[in-house]
């Protein structure tokens, strides 16, 4: 969650020669950003408890603008931890009338600083607004299309493995299992009756949500990838994933023609299932509102942010913030980072209030050089940043409630 405000320093906030600005003012505008974020998560105006750090890095004068954006980066039970930069944006010219302004093509940052609010539990009151963020919802992608045993050797291929990690990833704090299949020798399948054994198998060990894949593999045609989909109702996934556009994928292209996406949507709808729109590249938003529009996905709607793939839209918190900000109304969302930027989009991610995934389908790597042994270790990772955030890992239960799932 964040806050913006941008306010031109006038002569009456000059205090020392040269006009420069005393510095307790930039810190009054943290504080305005703090109190707004307060409101938008507590309903309350709080209380500024501390400052853990402070840092001023470039003079303010009289008549620049100063952009202030605050975010809240942890939940306590009754306090908010948040992080603060100014920017200059506007600075008066060096030369010329007393007037002339120049616009800052690159803002300069002026300040940093970290701090805590407290609102007390008495204090709080129901909000209209954002809000705190609910239970945080992790998927762990288990199996994938692309990576190999030889990649990494604790990938699990018999429904017998993918049914004990799924049990481990819900141990760790898992409650959406990610769900590919492979065939005998390993290779990406998306057979039906692979999908049954591997669902039966999950089911028998645990309560997770399973969602099918219906991406399958680069080059499968519409009814090989909609394979889970034929599934008898007993066996059918609780979620389905719905592509909504080619993107070039590495050195191959991911195709999902508009009349296939029609199709793969229509078919989702047909079962029962609810669809989890994959996110690439940002027109796939526009693509998930035309959706609606032709009544083939039906709102609240839920949709995975795929970023860092190459030949797609980066792994960035610019790029996050845009797909956040294009999102209708009552959505939720997660977030798949893919390889080294799994874990630090995790993090991006729970601080914004939306769900991550995680997973040996999309990284292998627990850190750099060190083989993730199964997606267990990479869920656990990523349910440490969720309670060091001051958030709650979602339950199966809770996932099904925020998601809208069907109960089985």
């Amino acid at each position: 969650m964040k806050a913006t405000i941008r306010v031109r320093m006038g002569t009456n906030d000059a205090h020392y020669a040269g006009n420069l600005v005393d510095g307790a003012r930039i810190l009054a505008l943290f504080g305005d950003v703090a109190t707004e974020l307060c409101i938008r998560s507590d309903g309350d105006e709080g209380l500024f408890r501390a400052y853990e750090t402070v840092e001023f890095l470039r003079p303010v004068v009289a008549g620049d603008f100063i952009e202030a954006e605050g975010e809240v980066v942890g939940w306590g039970r009754t306090s908010l931890r948040m992080k603060f930069v100014a920017r200059k944006v506007i600075a008066p010219a060096a030369e010329g009338s007393a007037s002339a302004a120049d616009w800052l093509g690159e803002p300069q940052v002026v300040a940093r600083a970290v701090g805590t609010c407290v609102v007390p539990s008495l204090s709080r009151r129901p909000t209209t607004a954002e809000g705190r963020p609910g239970p945080c919802i992790v998927t762990a992608a288990i199996v994938g299309a692309e990576t190999t045993r030889e990649q990494n050797p604790f990938l699990p291929i018999t429904p017998d493995e993918i049914g004990d990690e799924a049990r481990r990833c819900a141990e760790a704090g898992a409650s959406v299992i990610h769900l590919h299949v492979r065939d005998d020798k390993g290779r990406p399948s998306q057979e039906a009756a692979r999908f049954r054994e591997a669902i039966r198998a999950i089911r028998a060990r645990t309560d997770v949500i399973i969602q099918a894949s219906t991406g399958g593999a680069v080059g499968m045609s519409v009814d090989e990838r909609c394979g889970p989909l034929q599934l008898d109702r007993a066996d059918l996934p609780d979620m389905a994933t719905l592509n909504v556009g080619t993107i070039n994928f590495g050195d191959d292209v991911f195709v999902n023609r508009a009349p296939d996406v029609v199709e793969v949507a229509r078919r989702i709808r047909a079962t029962g299932c609810t669809a989890e729109i994959e996110v690439y590249d940002a027109g796939h938003l526009d693509i998930a509102m035309d959706l609606v529009r032709q009544s083939l996905v039906e709102p609240p709607l839920h949709f995975q942010f795929v970023l860092g793939v190459r030949g797609a839209l980066g792994a960035s918190a610019r790029n996050l913030d845009f797909l956040i900000g294009g999102l209708p109304r009552g959505s939720t969302w997660g977030v798949a980072g893919i390889g080294r930027h799994q874990l630090p989009l995790a993090d991006l991610a729970i601080v914004r209030g939306g769900n991550v995934r995680v997973g040996l389908e999309d990284n292998i790597y627990l850190d750099k050089g060190v083989l993730a042994e199964g997606s267990a270790p990479l869920v656990a990772r990523a349910a440490a940043l969720v309670r060091a955030c001051g958030r709650e890992l979602a339950t199966p239960t809770q996932a099904r409630q925020a998601l809208n799932l069907r109960s089985r």
